[in-house]
């Protein structure tokens, strides 16, 4: 590598390492449950988005090698090809039900929704209004469209509405996420979806982080603030996550479905999600609806933890979820209270800008319904071990 390309890329890593933010990978050499064998040492997760243990469910994965039995590894083709074998129809169909809607489409992953749906349905007449903190698939995904991008504070209607009233645009959508993935909070949508009837726009929510958990039977933050069926909302969510597997999904009307099918050029041009998840996927939504005491231990265990944490001191944000923020500001010290925690057999990633703002570096600590009382509380204790060897 040679001439400007060398000088931009040793530029860019310099700058990272000087601040203290640069990334490296992290194998995860053996999983067992929430255990993992790491660097050499066996670690308890605490940052992943497995939240209710579907990713080992023995249900899940039987129901995924006779996906494979049946179909085969790979789709082979896109979806508008010869991609579409029935493990994708019957997905649609059972998440459809689940949601209650009309109809669902499935896509490959929940950046693969974002940008495959916003610049299908945005285009240079259209102002989208973001919350500041959205997941950066939807950030790629309105500058896919070409639409004028706006971003209003966290959670702030009042500069939403001020926004939108100031608006001229042929078309407006908002976006914001469900469960907002590093802070655990999440948006007023009732206010929010009253905004949109009242200027005349429509809502695109990414449920990433509460489709499976939040609602009632885990439908998502929409039925949590009881907003289902509106016709001003457009519902994203993913099966990455609380559901186990990979994949995500758009539901709404009939003719939206349909439109996507036609518009959203990620979903045309991209081979279709292997039909052995989309199989598995099917046995995880049937758990998700079955199996209220995952919920009901995930809400417990996060509760336990949010509290135990603010009694030491810690800063939780507003978080009311299972996603903790642990805020810490300085960039160096996130990695080295990060480090202290593995050390002690607790894996805690760091995150640090620009996946949050600067100077709210922090540990994002995630729970899961399968965590035991007494790992969340050897947890607390190491933490407040680390607060007082760090000065924290």
């Amino acid at each position: 590598m040679t001439g400007f390309l060398k000088d931009t890329i040793e530029g860019f890593l310099k700058e990272r390492r000087e601040r203290g933010l640069e990334r490296s990978l992290s194998l995860s050499a053996h999983r067992e449950g929430l255990w993992v064998e790491a660097e050499g040492r066996r670690v308890r997760l605490f940052c992943s988005n497995d939240y209710l243990g579907l990713s080992l469910h023995p249900a899940v994965k039987e129901a995924f090698i006779e996906g494979v039995e049946r179909y085969g590894v790979g789709s082979g083709a896109s979806r508008l090809v010869t991609g579409t074998q029935e493990a994708h129809l019957e997905l649609e169909e059972r998440i459809k039900r689940f949601e209650k809607a009309e109809a669902a489409l499935v896509f490959n992953s929940g950046w693969h929704a974002n940008t495959s749906i916003i610049p299908a349905l945005a285009d240079r007449t259209t102002e989208l209004f973001a919350d500041r903190l959205v997941h950066a698939s939807i950030i790629d995904g309105a500058i896919l469209s070409r639409a004028t991008l706006r971003r209003y504070p966290h959670l702030d209607v009042d500069r939403l509405e001020g926004m939108l009233k100031r608006s001229r645009a042929k078309k407006r959508f908002i976006l914001t996420d469900g469960v907002f993935s590093m802070d655990g909070d999440t948006p007023p949508l009732k206010e929010m979806l009253y905004l949109a009837e009242r200027y005349d726009a429509h809502l695109i929510l990414d449920d990433a982080h509460g489709a499976g958990i939040m609602g009632e039977d885990g439908r998502g933050t929409h039925s949590f603030y009881g907003v289902e069926g509106s016709e001003r909302l457009i519902y994203i969510g993913t099966f990455g996550k609380a559901f186990g597997s990979c994949g995500a999904f758009v539901v709404g009307g009939r003719e939206l479905v349909d439109y996507l099918v036609n518009a959203a050029r990620g979903f045309i041009f991209s081979t279709a999600l292997p039909p052995a998840v989309c199989h598995a996927t099917i046995r995880a939504v049937d758990i998700v609806e079955e199996d209220v005491e995952r919920r009901r231990r995930l809400k417990e265990n996060a509760a336990f933890l949010r509290e135990g944490l603010k009694a030491l001191g810690f800063d939780t944000l507003g978080s009311h979820t299972q996603v903790i923020p642990l805020v810490v500001g300085d960039n160096r010290k996130v990695v080295t209270l990060s480090e202290g925690l593995f050390k002690r057999g607790f894996w805690v990633q760091p995150i640090r800008p620009p996946t949050v703002p600067e100077g709210t570096a922090r540990l994002r600590i995630t729970v899961s319904s399968e965590h035991r009382r007494e790992d969340i509380e050897e947890l607390l204790k190491a933490m407040e071990e680390l607060k007082d060897e760090l000065k924290l």
